[in-house]
């Protein structure tokens, strides 16, 4: 296996369990970025239900 390959760390798990705020800290540790493919964030307005990130939390780099 080459080393070249990019590294990809997946997180799972119920809603409101800690995912967002972990995967934070992983990006900073890291310097990369985060990728976030819930099917649910993704609407603006549907806000309920979904656990968003805070405002902040998505301000940060």
């Amino acid at each position: 296996m080459s080393s070249n390959l990019p590294h990809v760390i997946i997180l799972i798990g119920p809603t409101a369990s800690g995912k967002t705020e972990l995967a934070i800290e992983i990006a900073e540790y890291f310097k990369t970025h985060i990728h976030n493919i819930d099917s649910r964030q993704i609407y603006k307005s549907m806000d309920i239900g979904t656990a968003k990130p805070s405002k902040i939390q998505q301000k940060k780099n």
